[in-house]
């Protein structure tokens, strides 16, 4: 199970940028380790795209890499029924 997403916002800037391609594996969910980067379902703020920090039962943790980014530092741990997918491959616009 594939999907092909574009990024949309500078939260992963500057390795993931606006208007970016990227490929997610979608049946993975518990092989997800540190340094992965993933895209998750959140209720108030919809897909996002993030790097995996931590690991622990509670959840997944993540952090953007942009200034003003969206993450575990104030998401708390994403839940792994929340994860959509693991990113393999990554097209840049430029």
């Amino acid at each position: 199970m594939f999907q092909i997403l574009r990024v949309r916002g500078e939260s992963m800037s500057p390795e993931y940028k606006e208007g970016d391609f990227v490929l997610i594996v979608k049946s993975f969910r518990r092989n997800i380790k540190v340094g992965d980067v993933i895209v998750f379902k959140n209720k108030l703020y919809g897909i996002l795209i993030k790097r995996v920090q931590k690991i622990t039962d509670d959840g997944v943790y993540v952090q953007g890499t942009g200034e003003s980014s969206l993450d575990s530092r104030r998401l708390g741990p994403i839940n792994f029924q929340a994860v959509r997918g693991k990113v393999i491959w990554h097209l840049r616009r430029d």
